[in-house]
């Protein structure tokens, strides 16, 4: 959970080259790495994670995403449940709006991952809340997919 003791801050590289200091935990971290590339591997689109642990006591990071229609979002849940539960032994503690299937939140207490309808995404702009948060580094293979999903259209 946030704040574990004996955790170290560490210091990375965010968007513009400059050095922010992440506090989230390296678990969280772990986790939003092995979820951005489970959305990815489902084809999700802007793919961004904040460490947002200095502004809320309730997680460490967000992870957001979108996709272009219901299915797809669907699809990129369950794709991030199941590597989370492979590969970290996580569960989500609460699911919500997985009926409708617009905009599915997933709260692994140390993350919480909003994978929204583009529609939603575009509408909510989750991003400008927590555009002074650090953003988390992403796997080489994340943004590997961005690209080539960016260079298709």
């Amino acid at each position: 959970m946030s704040g574990s003791p004996g955790l170290g801050t560490v210091e990375r590289a965010v968007k513009g080259g400059q050095n922010r200091i992440v506090t989230a935990t390296e678990r969280s971290v772990q986790l939003v790495r092995i979820a951005a590339e489970a959305a990815a591997e489902k084809l999700a689109d802007d793919i961004i994670a904040y460490d947002v642990s200095d502004q809320l006591v309730i997680t460490d990071a967000f992870l957001l995403c979108s996709a272009s229609n219901d299915r797809q979002v669907r699809a990129v849940v369950d794709e991030i449940e199941e590597r989370l539960r492979v590969e970290a032994d996580a569960k989500p503690v609460r699911r919500e709006g997985e009926r409708e299937g617009r905009w599915v939140l997933l709260d692994y207490l140390d993350i919480v991952i909003h994978v929204q309808h583009e529609e939603d995404r575009n509408f909510y702009a989750l991003e400008r809340l927590w555009k002074d948060c650090p953003a988390i580094g992403l796997p080489e293979s994340v943004k590997r997919v961005a690209a080539q999903r960016g260079a298709a259209r």
